[in-house]
């Protein structure tokens, strides 16, 4: 159960990172902001539950915030 909960947490994060890089090119501001809470959310929930994913610095700013 946990290989499951680990790929599926890997895959929705590669996904908010697509849409938020799809948000950022198409000069969607509040899409960009959702999308980076997204992802700074599933960084939470990854490193609450012990799963070691990469991450850039400007991840790292947005989850301190």
């Amino acid at each position: 159960m946990t290989a499951v909960f680990d790929e599926e947490l890997r895959e929705q994060l590669a996904q908010a990172r697509q849409a938020l890089n799809q948000a950022r090119e198409r000069g969607d501001d509040d899409g960009a902001q959702a999308y980076a809470g997204r992802v700074a959310g599933l960084l939470r929930i990854a490193a609450d539950h012990g799963i070691d994913v990469p991450y850039t610095a400007e991840e790292a700013e947005q989850g301190e915030s």
